[in-house]
């Protein structure tokens, strides 16, 4: 049944991809996916192309999926290892996973997640004082990790 679901969820991306992002089967298996999300137009992640890892329970949809940047990226909500701080990622009562959301909505929102940081659930403490507190510092920062490790430029 999860495969079914995984199949069906990955052709509708194929056929609608959601905006900014794709995804697809790592090594031939749908219990391990890739992704790639764009930076979004107009934030300091512009013009950078991240890619993601995501690790499918075997309870999905019933669990949420474990998604990690393996882009190096500087955000307040995102580790140096690329763990998410991001509600959907957990389950209740801490956090706000439902069987009804997919793969692609996950993606949609952590994109949104990097044009809107959330510094007040920040995973960086350092670097969510630095987003609240002295927004240039971290611009500038967040710019330059972009350019780094993100776009074909520095690659």
């Amino acid at each position: 049944r999860q495969a079914a679901r995984l199949r069906k969820e990955l052709q509708l991306m194929q056929s609608n991809p959601p905006p900014g992002a794709c995804v697809w089967p790592s090594q031939d298996t749908l219990t391990h996916l890739q992704a790639q999300i764009q930076g979004p137009e107009e934030t300091v992640y512009a013009n950078g192309m991240f890619f993601l890892d995501i690790e499918i329970p075997q309870r999905y949809p019933f669990e949420p999926p474990s998604v990690r940047f393996k882009t190096p990226i500087y955000h307040p909500n995102i580790d140096s290892g690329g763990h998410i701080c991001l509600d959907l990622l957990h389950m209740p009562p801490n956090g706000s996973w439902k069987p009804s959301l997919n793969i692609a909505t996950l993606l949609l929102c952590i994109r949104l997640l990097l044009s809107e940081p959330n510094p007040d659930d920040g995973l960086m403490s350092e670097t969510a004082a630095e987003y609240k507190h002295n927004r240039p510092a971290f611009d500038m920062k967040a710019k330059q990790f972009t350019e780094k490790h993100a776009t074909q430029e520095h690659k």
